[in-house]
Parts: C-alpha cells; structure tokens; sequence
C-alpha cells in the first residue's frame, strides 16, 4: 500500500519549511507503522507532482497554504482517496472573510468586522498568523477588520468524517471528533503584529466542553472532513477565529501523546468508521517549528 503525503513548504516556502518538515515527519512516521509506503512530491511543480504521483497511491493527503490548498486538493481526490478536506469546502475556509460570514448566520460566534478604531487586521486569503496586526491604520487591499477580543488562545483540533466526495460509498452520518484542545502561544510585538510561537497539547480548561463543541460546530458548519484546526478565543463566550481544513502544528504534539496512529485515524474517519476512543500520556509543548518536547 503507498500513502501519497503532499507537503507544500519543504521545498516551495522557506519561511513555513521548518514546521512543514515537522508535520510531515509525525505523518510519514505513522503512515509507515501503518503499513505504508510513503510517497511525496520533489522539489519540481507541486501540482504537476501530485497528478503524477496520486494514480500510484491508495490514499492522499495534501498539506499547504490554505489560499493554495484547494487546487491541490482537487488533483488529489481526482486521482486517489483524499484523506483530508473536500476541496470545494477548503476553498470556502480559505477566504477568511466569508468563513466569518457563513459561522455568524449559523449562530456560532465571530468577532465583528469592524472598519475604524484599533482592531484586528488580517488578510482575506492567510495562513497562521502571517500579516495579521493589531492597529488603528487602514486595512490594505485584500485585507479586512475584526474586533479585538481579549482572552485566551486555543486551537481544537478536530477529525471529520466523510460528508462528500466519495459520499454514496462512505459516509455514514459519524459525527466529527475533537482530538485535542492544545494552547497557543501566540505573541504581539511593538508594531502590533501577532506571531504564532507554538503551543501545549492536550491541555484541559474550565470551558473545555464548550470549546470543543464549538469547534465541531464551525466544522460542520463548513462541511470539513478529515483533520481541520479551529482556532478559537476563549472570553466572555467561545469565538472562533479561523478555520484551517488541514493538518496543523499541532499534530507533532498530539502525535507524540496519543498512544493511536493518526494516519489509522485519518483512514478510518475517510470511510466513515467510528474513530472510537483515543488514549494520551503526558503532554508535550511544541514550537512553531515544530520542535517537540514531551512532559
């Protein structure tokens, strides 16, 4: 069996290399233990690399940019069995703004857009924290304003099973699945610019139903399946900020806790199979580029 791991920044995006190489490493090792031969992409054209490679492989899964993710996806699950989002339902994640829009008219909170005074100014099309500040200046082209909240940053991450694609053969109406809820750290400088420094996985918190349920929501919600990172603030209620309807950082820490395979979870939520109960031991705190210390 060949399990095709596509991760975009190894060789096309210096600035994300070091945690896409961590990503890719927690994966491969666990597709390996699994069973698998892992196959992935050169240093040539990542899209034409994965047409090429996903005919020879049982099951895909691409990791990238979320503004890029979606053309990728869609050569992935034309041509083997993608084990990630849908790439419809990646393109709607992949615009910031309009996430915001769809999880507000279904009742699941999101900070305000907000034009004036000081805010949240991030890029309609991102990934992490990159070009997200805090500020009273203008929001640029392709950029837009959110409310600040203050409180405490967490992420839930989260497993979907099978809603399209392949639907008539797998799904089975099993609900999503919280993995984990992980801290992050994530820092304002002087300028106003948030940077994304890692994080703690699995952590509890007083709220910590309430936040996962959240996070399931927003999920469905948006119709992700596969693993998807939400990024929430926890205040006065639970808010979601973003959506990523990929593999995140966190994967190396949960990777290094949970006694099960992720990629035996991926396969199973991909089919429609309960992913039953997950077991961890200790904790881990992992950097932005994907350092991992285990506690």
């Amino acid at each position: 069996m060949k399990a095709l791991i596509a991760e975009y920044s190894m060789y096309h995006d210096p600035a994300l290399a070091p945690e896409g190489r961590a990503m890719f490493a927690s994966l491969s090792a666990s597709f390996s233990r699994c069973g698998y031969e892992v196959v992935t992409p050169g240093q040539g054209d990542f899209y034409e690399e994965i047409v090429k490679l996903a005919p020879g492989c049982d099951v895909g899964l691409v990791i990238a940019p979320d503004h890029l993710l979606s053309r990728f996806t869609l050569a992935m699950e034309t041509s083997t069995h993608n084990l990630g989002c849908g790439s419809m339902n990646v393109a709607v994640c992949a615009n910031k703004q309009r996430t915001g829009k769809i999880l507000a008219s279904h009742g699941i909170a999101v900070p305000d857009e907000q034009d004036e005074g000081l805010r949240v100014v991030k890029p309609v099309y991102g990934c992490g924290a990159m070009g997200v500040r805090l500020t009273r200046d203008p929001a640029g082209q392709g950029e837009f304003g959110q409310r600040y909240i203050e409180g405490e940053n967490y992420s839930v991450s989260v497993v979907g099973s099978r809603v399209v694609g392949e639907a008539c053969l797998y799904f089975t109406g099993e609900p999503p699945v919280a993995l984990a809820l992980n801290r992050q750290h994530i820092e304002i400088d002087p300028e106003g610019k948030f940077h994304y420094q890692g994080g703690e996985t699995p952590v509890s918190h007083p709220k910590e139903q309430e936040i996962k349920e959240t996070a399931i929501n927003a999920v469905k919600t948006l119709g992700c399946q596969g693993y998807a990172g939400v990024d929430v603030v926890v205040a006065d209620r639970v808010y979601i900020v973003d959506v990523n309807p990929r593999i995140t950082t966190s994967i190396v820490g949960i990777t290094a806790c949970m006694s099960e395979e992720i990629a035996a979870i991926l396969i199973r939520a991909s089919k429609g199979m309960a992913i039953g109960e997950l077991h961890f031991s200790g904790h881990a705190r992992f950097e932005a580029n994907g350092t991992v210390n285990r506690q």
